[in-house]
């Protein structure tokens, strides 16, 4: 008999009643480190009193009024967004995937508006997740992602990760953008090198096509920047963000040049929930956080230290791990067995991570991780390890 949730998720037997900082409290009462975050979202860690009263001061004022009427909290969290980035407007959304969903549409309406109708393919790359939607899973071409969903949605052509000279040799007439994450994360947290940021920016500079980076898991400070792509000088037309800018909250953002968003005209494109006071109003308590540069300082010392010891670890247990990869607090363990068997070993050693593809498993810390936090994620993936090895 199929239970009262959908079963689309093989979900661990815990049960967590509590959050605090860096840390989930079983309803039995052990104390889990949590170097999952929920995937990339709690970035400021559980129940953090700014975030707390940012979200009980707008709910004791108003919560719901739709985008038929000016929101003035939305209003600021755009003008935050635009003031610290490439972009000149903004787009709410209540997740990632619906991010995914308006950049393609709105890459399909910036050609329509220019006279070339034609221009509807988007280039991705293997590896990619751009969330669960016809559109993202048609981007991702994979058949874990699209078997069973059919007929796809036309107009995707999946290329080698990091290889630009495939890129450049698919791009036909028809091709309209190139959509990619800077980092990827459900694809094993995979960095494109600055030589290959740099040179799709100039392929689709000399041929006429947007470039749209989806940041929902690498952005808002993961990597010591506030969004990734800083890291390599090279500036998107449409950029899509979740997760992080939330803080916990569901909120997603699409930020977009002027030229590439002015044909999303009224009408063109719309949600209910999105952009609605009570995320707005928590969203503007993130970025006045994790936006400062103090803060994204204390990102990229605490990163070094936690590098510094999953190298460690790897040396420690080389029949276990082959290495660490990615940047900033988005970091994978390189595995030499399942990413599963880590994973729940981490479980039995009460600390959270979270398995990607390429047999890697992701550790996505809390940014307000703090070194105290580290050093004792250390001893409990260390001792998780050693259980994997006996």
């Amino acid at each position: 008999m199929i239970p009262p949730v959908l079963p689309t998720y093989n979900r661990a037997k815990l049960h967590f009643a509590k959050g605090e900082g860096s840390w989930l409290i079983e309803e039995d009462g052990r104390r889990f480190l949590d170097l999952g975050s929920g995937i990339a979202v709690n970035v400021m860690g559980h129940a953090h009193p700014a975030l707390v009263k940012a979200l009980t001061d707008q709910a004791q004022a108003l919560w719901h009024v739709s985008n038929l009427y000016e929101i003035p909290q939305q209003e600021a969290l755009a003008r935050k967004l635009v003031e610290a980035s490439f972009a000149d407007t903004v787009f709410f959304t209540n997740s990632g995937t619906e991010c995914a969903e308006l950049a393609i549409k709105m890459a399909r309406r910036y050609h329509h508006a220019a006279g070339q109708p034609e221009k509807t393919g988007f280039l991705t790359f293997e590896g990619c997740f751009h969330g669960r939607s016809t559109a993202a899973i048609a981007a991702s071409g994979s058949e874990k992602m699209t078997q069973g969903f059919g007929p796809l949605m036309p107009g995707f052509t999946s290329l080698p990760w990091d290889d630009l000279d495939a890129v450049e040799a698919a791009i036909t007439e028809t091709t309209g953008a190139v959509l990619i994450e800077p980092i990827q994360g459900e694809g094993g947290i995979r960095p494109a090198s600055d030589a290959f940021l740099k040179g799709l920016r100039a392929l689709c500079d000399a041929h006429g096509l947007l470039l749209i980076f989806d940041e929902v898991q690498c952005g808002m400070g993961r990597t010591g920047r506030l969004f990734a792509h800083e890291w390599s000088g090279v500036t998107p037309d449409i950029m899509m963000v979740a997760k992080g800018i939330g803080g916990g909250f569901p909120l997603g953002a699409v930020l977009a040049t002027e030229a590439a968003g002015d044909p999303m005209t009224a009408g063109s494109h719309g949600s209910t929930y999105g952009g609605n006071p009570l995320a707005c109003a928590v969203g503007c308590a993130v970025m006045d956080h994790v936006g400062t540069p103090a803060f994204l300082d204390s990102v990229n010392r605490k990163a070094g230290l936690l590098r510094q010891k999953l190298e460690g670890l790897v040396a420690d247990h080389p029949g276990i791990f082959e290495g660490v990869r990615g940047q900033g607090l988005m970091l994978g363990l390189k595995c030499r067995v399942a990413p599963g068997n880590l994973v729940a070993a981490g479980y039995d050693a009460q600390v959270i991570t979270v398995p990607a593809a390429d047999n890697v498993v992701r550790l996505l810390p809390p940014l307000t991780v703090t070194e105290d936090d580290i050093a004792e994620a250390a001893r409990r993936l260390d001792r998780a390890a050693a259980a994997l090895a006996a």
